[in-house]
């Protein structure tokens, strides 16, 4: 492993990590839960609120959004 690897990972306390980290989706898999319990009650009106955004005046916009952020995930 070269130095600076080798450096990195003694930091994550000896893991080497890169695409696909562990600790990445663990910090997003607390980070939605998290959300879901705060925001339980509201979760239905979330939904039907995003679905007025996407069929109003803003739609395009969104859909556009969407279009371009899909375009740079490695799938």
């Amino acid at each position: 492993m070269p130095a600076k690897q080798n450096a990195a990972a003694k930091k994550r306390g000896g893991k080497v990590e890169g695409e696909g980290s562990y600790t990445a989706t663990r910090n997003f898999d607390r980070a939605q839960e998290g959300f879901v319990t705060r925001n339980k009650s509201k979760i239905g009106k979330l939904g039907k609120d995003a679905k007025a955004a996407l069929d109003g005046k803003e739609g395009k916009s969104l859909r556009e959004a969407e279009r371009k952020g899909r375009s740079k995930a490695r799938h």
